[in-house]
């Protein structure tokens, strides 16, 4: 494959700011939060009790209400979620996480968008779908996209 100086440049900005995300705060903070969940036993016995649970949770469902263990299986989910929810560790590591999928978006975005407007970049987060062609209208030129 021949290499040309604009395709060489393009990969050593992208290399550029993939050092830049690897160096940021917010990627620091989802490391040392990552860090500290994986090594909280509490935490991950936690996460394992909830999956054990939803586990049990998905099977009842597939007969709703009228599963003998319905209501305990459903009010035994709400516990553990609310477990998870209330555990320092692991809403700390949450929300790094969610700051880094954020960050990611918005350069994906960004990057597409300084290609050509009309490319649509699905995001899973309603402020950057929420933009012209940026995710998912695939109408063919009939929204706002022109």
């Amino acid at each position: 494959m021949i290499a040309t100086i604009d395709a060489m440049d393009m990969l050593q900005a992208s290399d550029e700011l993939a050092a830049m995300v690897l160096q940021s705060s917010v990627f620091a903070n989802y490391r040392l939060s990552r860090a500290r969940f994986e090594e909280n036993r509490a935490a991950q016995a936690k996460v394992e009790r909830f999956k054990k649970v939803k586990q049990a949770h998905e099977e009842v469902q597939r007969f709703g209400k009228y599963h003998p263990d319905y209501k305990s299986v459903s009010a035994e989910i709400r516990i553990a979620k609310r477990e998870l929810d209330k555990d320092e560790v692991i809403s700390a590591f949450k929300q790094a996480e969610t700051e880094l999928e954020s960050l990611l978006n918005e350069l994906s975005t960004i990057i597409a968008h300084s290609v050509s407007s009309s490319i649509k970049v699905p995001t899973g987060n309603p402020f950057f779908d929420s933009m012209p062609c940026s995710g998912g209208c695939g109408s063919g030129g009939s929204c706002s996209c022109g």
